[in-house]
């Protein structure tokens, strides 16, 4: 009769690399003293000064993301390569680690999403307030009905010298920031109207209602997308930006970067 070693051994049998996130500097010591056995450590911070390490821009409470987003940027720095088989520990019910899995690294399932939160000059707890809030307002529309919106996010100046007004701003003298509550109801509300929201750095909201006039010359967009994607792809082009698009048509996110298109998120699916 098969033991716990027989079972469960199967999850470490072959693997290319162990992937720990997080881990405590005894539990990194007690695998890096395995002989051939490749370590990577993934964290917001390498506390245990692994040779081997992939920077997570901020926590990720769900573990289906922290994985993915970790692979990803492991995959990006050619740590991993497509195919890898990789046993992942991280932890779940407590601090210390407690829980792996078995997973191969599929070049082809990137998101893009390592690029949007790692290699941006925004925070990246202000990105992801912002892809939340759009995803919120894809699910849930304005009044029952689907809009879309435009958020540009960093490099601020530059946003508000190759744009101009359509209306009054009503965050002109406000010292608001994304991901409070009470502005998120105020975004929602303006998003009906035309124009973009320009959002800084440290996520002060700075402006809405802005048009955007940057060429679009040379910013190529999936086909069927509108005005509003090509002006989010040319101001990312033109400024240290991102821009985060959510489509009435269709109802899915988009996020650019250096006027390319980085991910795509089906707000239902998120």
């Amino acid at each position: 009769m098969d033991g716990l070693d027989d079972v469960f051994g199967d999850i470490f049998s072959g693997v290319d690399a162990v992937v720990l996130f997080g881990p405590s500097g005894s539990y990194y010591e007690r695998f890096s003293s395995i002989d051939d056995v490749d370590v990577i450590v993934v964290g917001t911070e390498n506390v245990v000064s692994a040779e081997t390490f992939v920077e997570l821009p901020l926590e990720f409470e769900d573990v289906t993301e922290r994985i993915a987003f970790g692979l990803e940027g492991a995959l990006e720095q050619g740590i991993i390569e497509d195919g890898d088989v990789l046993a992942c520990a991280t932890s779940v019910f407590s601090d210390g680690i407690d829980t792996v899995s078995r997973v191969r690294a599929d070049a082809d399932s990137k998101m893009g999403i390592y690029d949007l939160f790692s290699r941006s000059r925004a925070d990246p707890e202000v990105i992801k307030a912002v892809l939340e809030l759009a995803v919120e307002l894809g699910k849930k529309g304005q009044k029952g009905k689907p809009v879309g919106a435009l958020f540009v996010v960093g490099d601020a100046g530059k946003v508000m010298n190759k744009s101009r007004p359509l209306s009054y701003n009503p965050f002109e003298k406000s010292h608001v920031h994304v991901g409070d509550p009470i502005v998120s109801v105020m975004l929602k509300e303006f998003s009906r109207l035309d124009g973009a929201f320009v959002i800084s750095d440290s996520g002060k909201i700075v402006s809405a209602y802005r048009y955007l006039e940057p060429s679009a010359e040379g910013v190529d967009i999936p086909k069927g997308l509108g005005a509003r994607h090509m002006a989010g792809g040319a101001i990312t082009r033109d400024t240290n930006a991102i821009a985060i698009a959510l489509s009435e048509s269709d109802g899915m996110v988009r996020a650019f970067k250096g006027g390319e298109l980085l991910i795509e998120v089906d707000p239902e699916a998120y």
